[in-house]
């Protein structure tokens, strides 16, 4: 692999004290590659830490949102092959050459998993492995990790997602299921990832709706039908055994069961619908430039 056509980038706000530690790492273990940070509206010293250490920056003038960062750093960045980590010091400078001697396979992503014990909390433990299993369950592949922002990428497979991809914090989730979706190779490789140093840019209250708006990205990115019927089909079986306890019971149809016929339906034509917008979405993926 010529490591002069390989690019790291590292979405990075506010994390001065983690990049003066990270980048040297890098540096030292990877010279011919290159590395360029993304200071997504930094206030402190993050640019002069990258002059430092002589890191290519690419900078925006107000915070955009970690999937901003990581959309600048593929338009930007012209390398074949793009490595993505985080700066906050999780993602260990060791494991990219890891990432890469599984690239050598050919695959068109490769993610680093992490271990269960390196989750942050409890809940977002089992958060993600529920994640982990609905997406396996969505795309017919074992996926180890979904949310995990360590990975690397063909960047002309991975650019032609960039209209899918969030300014927040999700977009390690839409180019997976993008890349599944699209027929493309992927795979994993274990990491243990560290603890976050310094207070973490992701407020559990805040985002405390990403729960169901990835769940929804999973169905709709992939196959609607997949995570659709069964709803539909479920809601329809609820008003069949309400019915016929209302019957047996009081010997009449209730609102209850015409409410869950009718929610079982509209189900059943949501999915039908994103379906069809799904498959707009990849029609001209492989004619695209």
């Amino acid at each position: 692999m010529n490591r002069n056509n390989i690019s790291i980038i590292i979405p990075a706000k506010n994390e001065a004290e983690n990049l003066d530690k990270l980048l040297p790492k890098i540096k030292s273990l990877y010279p011919d590659i290159k590395i360029n940070v993304i200071n997504d509206g930094s206030t402190d010293n993050t640019q002069d830490i990258c002059n430092k250490h002589q890191v290519k920056t690419h900078n925006h003038p107000y915070s955009m949102g970690n999937g901003a960062a990581i959309k600048t750093g593929a338009r930007e960045v012209k390398s074949d092959i793009l490595i993505f980590m985080d700066a906050d010091g999780q993602h260990k400078a060791e494991d990219i050459s890891h990432l890469l001697k599984k690239f050598d396979s050919n695959y068109d992503m490769v993610v680093g998993a992490r271990h269960s014990s390196s989750q942050a909390s409890f809940l977002r433990k089992i958060g993600n492995g529920f994640y982990n299993k609905l997406a396996s369950f969505m795309t017919g592949h074992k996926i180890e990790d979904l949310t995990s922002g360590f990975r690397a990428v063909k960047r002309d497979k991975f650019i032609k997602f960039l209209y899918l991809l969030p300014n927040g914090f999700s977009y390690p989730t839409t180019s997976t299921m993008a890349f599944f979706r699209s027929g493309y190779s992927v795979a994993y490789i274990p990491i243990k990832a560290g603890q976050r140093e310094g207070k973490s840019h992701i407020s559990l209250v805040k985002d405390g709706l990403k729960f169901f708006t990835i769940i929804l990205k999973i169905g709709a990115l992939f196959s609607p039908m997949r995570l659709f019927l069964p709803m539909s089909f479920a809601l329809f079986s609820t008003g069949i055994a309400y019915y016929i306890y209302t019957y047996i019971s009081f010997g009449r149809f209730t609102n209850m069961s015409i409410l869950l016929f009718i929610s079982s339906l509209f189900m059943f034509m949501m999915g039908i619908i994103s379906e069809q917008i799904s498959s707009l979405h990849y029609k001209n993926i492989d004619s695209s430039k």
